[in-house]
């Protein structure tokens, strides 16, 4: 009897970033995706704007954006290989 293919899936947590003038988030990726969802957050909270300036992991390198232009934050887990 043959034994059933497993996958190994690995899962990943996404930080979605959505801006004021996109239709489509920006996905990144972080060692540490719910520390950098806190700080973006706080960012965005913030009564005055400020310069948001993260580096990550995945295909986007890296995030620079003024904290008044985020409309929304989201985490999301992600299966891969």
């Amino acid at each position: 009897m043959t034994q059933p293919y497993q996958q190994q899936l690995k899962i990943r947590t996404g930080v979605y970033v959505f801006l004021k003038e996109t239709i489509n988030p920006v996905v990144l990726y972080f060692d540490n995706p719910q520390g950098a969802f806190e700080e973006l957050k706080q960012a965005m909270k913030s009564a005055t704007p400020v310069l948001v300036d993260k580096q990550a992991n995945g295909p986007v390198k890296r995030l620079c954006v003024i904290s008044n232009q985020i409309r929304g934050l989201a985490l999301q887990d992600e299966q891969y290989q």
